[in-house]
């Protein structure tokens, strides 16, 4: 990015500011049609009121929805979001795999993550996996920003934004305890109390999650199960509301969350799954992720007056992970952690269902291992996958609300300087089976399984406007992205971990970067046609940065969309149409997406793809009587998603030809929602479909996964005006279901469990 072109947009920033400030002694005058609004700094989208003038489609679960069933899965919480895919992994939602409109799902990497409009992931531009994501049992409501409006939301534009909305501070003295028991040894207790005075706000928050898990570990007393820890404290000072001039708060907010689960990569083969699906090889037993992660963010904000507000944030993250886990077998003979020749356990597993000899070993040969049976000295891999991660910055909002005639205005403007770090010191060490067991033979090099940092550096603008005429509305926005990125790798030698002075040039084995400058420009049109029918379409450009591999393309798209939403006051509907024309999508080699044989962090270029497709929402009420309610909300989501042309074989897609589908994205989904509701009690049923689709684009009979219809129960008991009872049932008709094989294996859904707690309000 050019210094000049720099300086020129910040010189226009500060101008606009300014600008904008002048409004404080003219807008009382020019401004007083205009709706008085207040920044809130959190928030991507707003009220679902805010949703009907929105320039683009989105959705928000605000907190009344999400107490409805009370999942503590952000994988469920999202089913009811039109548009949203999910690929499955560990039955629990601790590390979800979204997608929005057909983006790639693996670690919700081509989404925007946010947690209070704060970019979330360890590292969103160096390394987008998103291996920590928020507690979903501490979330107080949900933004899903799709269509050009997502623009604001940066750097993933192709499908859009998702933004979890933390507790906020109570108006008044008060709080609430949650606690709850299940099957699997599952309890979860939530607790939090604040105040807020005429100056001074404050929270604190706790909640505390623990599972033995649903699967078993061949020859093992270990569970499969996960404790997580989360702690939040919030404080906010403010200027009284009433005094003269502008009105200022700061926020500060702390949150420390650890998670320790004993999850692995390994699944099982196909006989094995339909025989049990809940089984686990004894080669995962000492799989284990541990992680901490810590965010502080400092917030100020101003509003000059009923038109105008401005608020700067810095926040910072912080996050380190290990997982633990068996990795690949060596069949050519026994090795040492330095000289492992590695086949991973997906090559492994693929070639036992194909009844094929994989190396000098049967299909016969190769299952006797996996049921436990003796190997070669040093000749199972098991990797510590240790990384540390930072993401820092600062983010810049300001609104303006302004008349120009007979257009009203409701200009958005935004900047950010970003900065992430990836840091890889991992150890590969080689282990035999032995009866049944898992024998260490050779603890290998710190080091010898990756030693390297990957960086990013990221400015970013955004301008945004929304423009109403009479009863059309215009939307124009245009962003701006401008991303370093480098890599360097280190030789394996003790000598970063016994002489960290040594860390320099004479350890580096090679670098590589890649830069990238972007505009992205979008527009959505509403036009009023009733009181209740809107029309709206809209235009933008798809954009996924590209890693630092030279030569790899960034991932762009034009997206379009088009439909109507209607709300007559009883009856909400919602239909729109998408079409995502990719010029070049991307894939990212990862332990988790891959077949296991790429190097985690390269890039494979997808060419040419198209991802067509519609969402309907619809919700009412179907009660006519005033001592009961029956809310029914459905959503459906069609998505046709195939390559446009023909690629060589990769360790990503696989062989593609042209008409083969995109990976992980089904044909059809959908989710009804039907409640019961009395001023004492109520209860929620809510049903879900996702037909099934292909981990690879060649989508041979092993590679292709399950349908699955799945029913929940909630019910609620309002004892007293302070105490609540209720109850949940996940997945009551124990339906079981193939539903992922990546990274190693057929992987299950969760079965059916069972959750009863109390909620009291303090």
């Amino acid at each position: 990015m050019s210094k000049n072109f720099l300086s020129s947009v910040i010189a226009a920033s500060l101008g606009f500011m300014a600008h904008a400030a002048q409004a404080q002694s003219q807008g009382e005058e020019n401004n007083k049609s205009q709706q008085a609004f207040a920044l809130d700094p959190v928030l991507i989208v707003g009220t679902p009121e805010d949703v009907e003038s929105l320039g683009g489609s989105a959705t928000v679960l605000t907190n009344e929805d999400l107490e409805r069933l009370g999942y503590t899965d952000i994988q469920r919480v999202l089913r009811q979001v039109p548009g949203v895919s999910l690929q499955v992994e560990d039955g629990y939602g601790l590390r979800p795999n979204i997608s929005i409109r057909g983006t790639a799902s693996e670690r919700s990497s081509r989404i925007t993550l946010l947690e209070d409009n704060i970019l979330i992931a360890p590292a969103p531009y160096a390394a987008p996996s998103a291996y920590y994501f928020p507690t979903t049992g501490r979330i107080h409501a949900v933004e899903v920003l799709k269509g050009p409006a997502a623009i604001t939301q940066g750097p993933y534009t192709v499908g859009g934004a998702v933004n979890l909305i933390s507790t906020p501070i109570p108006t008044s003295a008060g709080g609430q305890l949650n606690f709850e028991v299940g099957t699997d040894s599952t309890w979860r207790g939530h607790g939090y109390y604040g105040d807020s005075g005429e100056q001074f706000g404050w929270l604190a928050e706790s909640h505390i999650w623990r599972s033995d898990g649903y699967q078993d570990i061949d020859r093992s007393n270990g569970d499969t199960g996960f404790q997580k820890e989360d702690y939040t404290v919030k404080l906010r000072w403010n200027t009284p509301r009433n005094q003269d001039g502008p009105y200022h708060q700061v926020d500060l907010k702390l949150q420390y969350a650890e998670q320790d689960d004993n999850t692995s990569y390994l699944g099982l083969t196909d006989g094995d799954f339909d025989r049990d699906p809940f089984r686990r090889y004894g080669l995962s037993a000492l799989d284990t992720f541990d992680s901490e992660h810590f965010q502080a963010s400092l917030s100020y904000s101003i509003e000059f007056n009923d038109d105008v507000a401005l608020n700067i944030t810095a926040y910072d993250n912080e996050f380190e992970r290990n997982w633990f886990k068996t990795e690949g077998i060596d069949l050519d003979g026994s090795a040492n952690a330095q000289e492992f020749s590695r086949t991973s356990w997906f090559n492994v597993i693929q070639a036992v269902n194909r009844g094929q000899s994989l190396g000098d070993f049967t299909a016969a040969e190769l299952q006797a291992i996996l049921e436990g049976g003796d190997t070669a000295e040093g000749s199972i891999q098991l990797r510590s996958n240790a990384r540390e991660y930072y993401s820092r910055g600062v983010q810049l909002g300001l609104d303006w609300a302004f008349e120009t005639g007979a257009l009203q205005h409701q200009l958005r403007f935004g900047a950010r300087y970003h900065r992430d770090e990836e840091d890889r010191l991992q150890r590969n060490s080689t282990y035999s089976q032995q009866g049944g067991n898992l024998v260490l033979d050779d603890l290998g090099l710190l080091g010898n399984a990756g030693n390297r940092i990957q960086r990013a550096e990221a400015w970013a603008f955004f301008l945004h406007d929304t423009i109403e005429y009479e009863r059309w509305t215009f939307a124009p926005g245009i962003r701006f992205e401008a991303i370093d990125q480098d890599r360097v790798r280190y030789e394996t030698r003790a000598s970063r971990t016994d002489d960290p002075s040594r860390r320099g040039e004479a350890n580096v084995r090679d670098r590589r970067s890649n830069n990238q400058d972007v505009f992205i420009p979008g527009v959505g049109i509403t036009f009023a046609a009733t009181d209740d029918l809107s029309l709206i379409a809209g235009v933008h450009r798809g954009f996924t940065a590209p890693t630092n591999q030279a030569g790899v393309r960034e991932e762009k798209s034009i997206n379009y969309e088009f439909g109507f939403r209607y709300n007559n006051g009883w009856f909400n509907a919602e239909v729109i149409g998408f079409y995502n024309d990719y010029q070049n999508l991307l894939g990212f080699c990862t332990n988790s997406s891959s077949r296991g044989d790429c190097e985690p962090g390269d890039a494979f270029n997808g060419d040419a793809a198209t991802i067509a497709g519609a969402e309907v929402l619809l919700s009412t009420d179907l009660s006519n009587d005033a001592a009961f309610g029956l809310p029914l909300r459905i959503n459906y989501t069609y998505t046709d998603a195939e390559f446009d042309s023909d690629i060589a074989d990769t360790e990503f897609f696989g062989d593609v030809t042209a008409g083969d589908p995109i990976p992980h994205i089904p044909e059809h989904q959908f989710n009804i929602q039907l409640g019961f509701e009395q001023e004492r009690w109520a209860t929620f049923v809510n049903a879900n479909y996702v037909d099934d689709s292909c981990v690879f684009a060649s989508c041979n009979e092993f590679e292709r996964l399950e349908d699955a219809f799945t029913v929940d129960w909630s019910v609620h008991v309002q004892v007293t005006d302070d105490v609540e009872v209720y109850g949940l049932i996940e997945n009551i008709f124990d339906e079981e279901a193939l539903l992922g094989r990546l990274p190693y294996g057929a992987r299950p859904n969760k079965d059916r469990s069972a959750t009863v707690g109390v909620k009291v309000q303090l």
